[in-house]
């Protein structure tokens, strides 16, 4: 999988994960996490949510995935079968 479907994967879990948190989990750098959440709030599958001094992140489900191999799943049917 990729660095974006396991940050997606980590902001399923817990959407108030800390960017510190989710580069530990996923075994890449803080500044890679930045770029990822970027990428992924400008093509509208993550929308950032400040509650006061920490972020919230909503994931549409709905959303295709990107790969042409995959591109007729959603990323609900990533994350069932991830966490099912």
């Amino acid at each position: 999988m990729s660095n974006h479907a396991h940050v997606l994967l980590c902001l399923t879990r817990d959407s108030t994960m800390r960017i510190r948190d989710i580069a530990l989990e996923v075994g890449i750098t803080e500044r890679a996490i930045r770029n990822i959440i970027s990428d992924l709030e400008e093509t509208g599958y993550v929308e950032r949510v400040r509650i006061g001094r920490r972020n919230s992140y909503r994931i549409d489900k709905s959303l295709h995935l990107r790969h042409p191999i995959e591109q007729r799943k959603t990323i609900a049917d990533l994350i069932r079968a991830i966490h099912d």
